[in-house]
């Protein structure tokens, strides 16, 4: 069918008109709440102050619709879970790089507790000048649907959708091509999508389309963690479409967009001084980081077993350099100079159902290189290019996917896989072609990709079950916590990091604390005091972004020149100033830095709580497996044996000479697991908690979420 033909079998199960209003200081002030259940319907609900006031915007309104809108016992295939999407006051403006982040909360399908994931593209702002701060999504339709928002015209409608392909990258592109006027118009739409994938897995993502005037192509940024695109499409929603009338300078209705456009053009200017200097983030994106990585031991290899190979320069970054399309400018919102988004143009696909077709890859970015590459033992940056071009278009995390390869592999080499028991597949390390038909058996909910598809606990839990192996081996190599795949980077020598993973409030995500190099390279935070302070202050600063529907990366992937010299380098001072002005300017408030934090901490605590109140959130759910703590087997120590018997010797006055392998890594594991309680009791006590990791009632009092509600849901599990 052609697009016309397709657009005249959608049959209209409901239209709603709203009244246009211009935006008041970054808030529209109501959100947009649609039910797909048997009464659909739509509606728009007040934000009352005390909602700003307390959650600020962005996670801390997803998170707050979310908790008023489900039970304790909603699960998160339930009508009553909701998919909510929300901005933040300072997204939107288009002075300044970064700005035009989503963040999108659900329960998630993996880890039963509220998921929320940072995405780009171009659906939120478009939200956002459509008229609302955010979009409520509940119940299931019988059939897919689309849900379409005009901000041109005012109207949301909502119509059955039975022919339209499921996979992004086609349905962004048709969709794109179907609700715009002509090529120009292009940019004014976009599209929120799942893919195949997460009809049959529980680790589909969202995809966020953005159209490249450019390149004349739409682009896609995820919504990755915990299994969103599984919520999308368990509610029979094709995709989300949002439409404007375009972009201007002045939407968000600021106060001072004279003070905005200065810290814009001071950061600007530093991109362009110092950006090929520091990261080469409008070169190679995140992927700069790949080399750098392996050259401090932290690049995930084999399941988070190594930390470097050998084979390093085929993913070196000056690779993907090559393969990046240079010269465009690759921000996934206007205005951004960062220019990250890499992508590569005209892949030729080798397998698959697109095979032969050529293609835009968005990507990869550093964690994709290991996920889709070292950490399966897989150095073939064709392997990994076109793993992210269909983990994408099927609605897959690339970080989950990797995590759970690594997983898959390592028990196949240790005979609690075998090729029976994956279908006939040979998972051994290195091996690509393998690899690879998982993944496309995966969308197709077929073979062990079916397996796979359910992520590394519920795969733990089954291979336990099953008497496939040793429980304490499987349990020490599957990298989740709190039921997410960890992220792609070895926190074995950094205390800090370790619980800056497994203390997540969410699950193990890099997004709330990266201390690697304050704890390991710099040795900046020694003690278990100052590991305390920092994973105190750095989850909730990084939250901060989260609120507003900001990237963070312009925070501190480019630092100031002088950035050095100051107190608090870490905390890249003279840039979080330029965020308090902006706040400041777009919104008319007075907020110092103390009053940016307090933000973040009543949002921190409250997600906390929301965990609690479904039966996590305690020191029994922030333990970690031991693979992420140290050496699980003996070819692992043996591989690092100078480093761990200099610290047997220096650390534990351990005399060495004489003791087996299998004596040394029992000594060290005993040392590295009391470590890590004493990091949870001292982390806990600088944050408020208790020392079973609940907040405690005079932490909400001092930070003004003393709310009834909580208060109870507190006393409940004290």
């Amino acid at each position: 069918m052609d697009i016309n033909q397709l657009k005249s079998t959608h049959k209209t199960l409901l239209e709603w008109n709203y009244a246009l209003k211009p935006i008041e200081k970054g808030y529209n002030n109501r959100t947009l709440y649609v039910n797909l259940s048997d009464e659909m319907n739509v509606l728009e609900k007040p934000v009352p102050e005390e909602m700003k006031e307390k959650f600020t915007g962005g996670k801390g309104f997803g998170l707050k619709l979310l908790w008023d809108a489900t039970s304790p016992k909603t699960r998160w295939n339930d009508s009553d879970n909701e998919i909510v999407i929300s901005m933040g006051p300072i997204c939107g403006i288009t002075q300044y790089s970064g700005t035009g982040k989503s963040l999108v909360v659900t329960l998630s399908p993996q880890t039963d507790i509220p998921i929320d994931s940072n995405v780009g593209g171009y659906f939120g702002p478009f939200l956002k000048f459509s008229g609302f701060d955010s979009l409520e999504i509940q119940g299931k339709a019988k059939n897919d649907v689309i849900i379409y928002i005009d901000g041109i015209s005012g109207k949301v409608e909502i119509f059955e959708a039975p022919n339209e392909p499921v996979d992004s990258h086609v349905l962004a592109e048709l969709l794109t091509e179907m609700y715009a006027t002509d090529e120009k118009d292009k940019r004014n739409v976009a599209v929120v999508s799942a893919g195949t994938a997460a009809e049959h897995s529980l680790i589909g993502m969202l995809n966020f389309s953005f159209y490249d005037i450019r390149r004349k192509k739409t682009r896609l940024k995820q919504a990755g963690r915990g299994g969103i695109g599984t919520v999308l499409r368990d509610k029979k929603i094709k995709a989300l479409i949002c439409k404007v009338a375009g972009v201007t300078g002045n939407l968000n209705n600021v106060v001072n967009l004279e003070a905005i456009s200065e810290r814009g053009k001071r950061f600007n200017r530093e991109m362009k001084e110092l950006d090929d200097k520091q990261c080469q983030m409008r070169a190679i994106g995140t992927a700069h980081l790949t080399n750098i990585m392996n050259d401090y031991d932290l690049l995930p290899v084999h399941n988070f077993k190594f930390g470097n190979h050998k084979d390093i320069d085929k993913i070196h970054a000056d690779v993907w350099k090559s393969k990046f399309t240079q010269g465009l400018p690759d921000g996934c919102w206007i205005g951004c100079n960062m220019s990250c988004a890499k992508g590569i143009d005209n892949y030729e696909l080798r397998t698959g159902p697109y095979k032969g077709e050529k293609v835009i890859v968005d990507g990869p970015e550093y964690e994709t290189t290991s996920s889709l590459g070292s950490i399966a033992g897989i150095f073939n940056p064709d392997f990994t290019i076109e793993a992210n071009f269909y983990c994408d278009t099927y609605g897959i995390c690339t970080i989950s996917w990797g995590t759970i390869l690594g997983f898959i592999m390592e028990c196949f080499e240790n005979g609690i896989l075998n090729e029976e028991r994956t279908f006939g597949l040979k998972l051994n390390f290195g091996n690509a072609d393998a690899a690879m038909e998982l993944l496309h058996q995966c969308a197709k909910g077929e073979g062990f990709g079916k397996i796979a598809g359910l992520g590394v606990r519920k795969m733990k839990e089954m291979f336990i079950d099953e008497g496939w192996g040793d429980q304490q081996f499987i349990k020490d190599i599957g990298m989740e916590n709190k039921g997410l795949e960890y992220s792609q980077y070895i926190s074995k020598e950094s205390l800090a990091q370790q619980g800056g993973y497994a203390m997540t409030n969410k699950g193990p995500q890099h997004d709330e604390a990266w201390l690697i190099f304050m704890d390991m390279v710099n040795n900046q935070i020694p003690t278990f005091e100052a590991k305390a302070e920092a994973l105190y202050y750095f989850p909730i600063f990084r939250t901060w972004f989260g609120l507003q529907g900001l990237c963070k990366l312009p925070w501190n992937d480019v630092e100031p020149e002088n950035n050095r010299e100051t107190d608090e380098p870490a905390k890249v001072p003279e840039h979080v100033d330029n965020y308090i002005t902006i706040f400041n300017a777009v919104t008319g408030q007075n907020i110092d830095k103390n009053g940016l934090f307090l933000q973040s901490e009543r949002v921190y605590n409250f997600q906390r709580i929301f965990n609690l109140r479904r039966g996590y959130g305690k020191r029994r759910n922030d333990a970690q497996p031991f693979r992420a703590a140290g050496p699980v087997t003996i070819e692992e120590y043996e591989s690092r044996a100078e480093r761990y018997d200099k610290q047997l010797k220096e650390i534990l006055n351990v005399e060495i000479e004489g003791k087996s392998t299998e004596e040394k890594l029992k000594i060290i594991r005993q040392h590295r697991e009391l470590q890590y309680e004493k990091l949870l009791d001292a982390v806990y006590k600088r944050r408020g908690w208790t020392n079973n990791g609940v907040p405690t009632i005079e932490n909400l009092q001092r930070i003004g979420m003393d709310l009834p509600e909580l208060v109870k849901v507190v006393q409940d599990n004290l």
